[in-house]
């Protein structure tokens, strides 16, 4: 019987990414990001408009001093929110980019030159934050109020909410900004209490818990509301936010 011709085959290990000894690692097929995970450059009619109008009154925004990358989209549909007391913060949190050290004095001229923004700009609804001011002996309590005031005399039908600092959890400070009677009393808790001192190194977590359960015993009637910031990232002392989300006590 005739003996049949054997082949010995051997059989090669194939490395990493699934390529034979001698061949290009097999590359897997590119991942497509998620649309809304790239906005646009701004650079609109109306972003054009709107930084014009800035900086023809002399206004802040934390859109821009906050390095806000959807500040294309936002000043599109003429959404901005108002940074009043300055652009530079005394206090230093790990999440935000706004400049700190010492701030420039208060301009009493700026609650007027607000409120003609947002008559020009024809609001119906307007957000009004501010840098903190420690070295102010109310914390720029009375610039909120004033701000209010201003805008409630040229555009009575616009509701006005104010996002305002801790002010140190002076009660005193607080009345100023609550008798001039906003429609929304904002305060960011902006993380947990275990992160608190980490994130916010100039504030406490206790106190601007009770800032808010002090706003809505002075103003029942009115909106009391908060933010938190999700998706936490740090990279050595700072940290970065992925997204925030809000709520209000009536």
């Amino acid at each position: 019987m005739a003996v049949p011709n054997l082949e010995l085959v051997q059989l090669a290990r194939r490395g990493p990414g699934g390529a034979l000894p001698g061949q290009s690692p097999i590359q897997p097929a590119p991942v497509r990001k998620p649309g809304w995970l790239k906005v646009k450059a701004p650079g609109g009619p109306t972003y054009l408009e709107l930084k014009g109008l800035m900086r023809e009154l002399g206004l802040h925004t934390v859109c821009e001093e906050a390095r806000c990358p959807n500040i294309g989209e936002c000043w599109e549909h003429k959404a901005a929110t108002f940074m009043i007391l300055g652009d530079v913060c005394t206090r230093n949190c790990t999440y935000c980019a706004v400049a700190h050290g010492t701030p420039t004095p208060n301009d009493p001229e700026e609650p007027a030159r607000l409120a003609e923004a947002v008559a020009r700009m024809g609001l119906r609804h307007v957000v009004i934050t501010s840098v903190d001011r420690d070295d102010l002996p109310n914390g720029g309590a009375e610039a909120f109020a004033a701000c209010v005031r201003e805008i409630r005399a040229r555009m009575p039908d616009t509701s006005v909410e104010v996002l305002i600092p801790d002010f140190k959890g002076s009660d005193r400070a607080l009345g100023i900004v609550m008798d001039a009677e906003p429609d929304i009393l904002n305060h960011n808790l902006e993380t947990t209490e275990r992160l608190y001192r980490l994130a916010r190194p100039g504030g406490r977590y206790d106190r601007a818990l009770e800032l808010l359960a002090r706003a809505h015993g002075l103003a029942p009637d009115g909106l009391t509301k908060s933010g938190i910031i999700l998706g936490w990232a740090r990279s050595g002392t700072r940290f970065s936010a992925a997204c925030a989300i809000s709520a209000g006590v009536r």
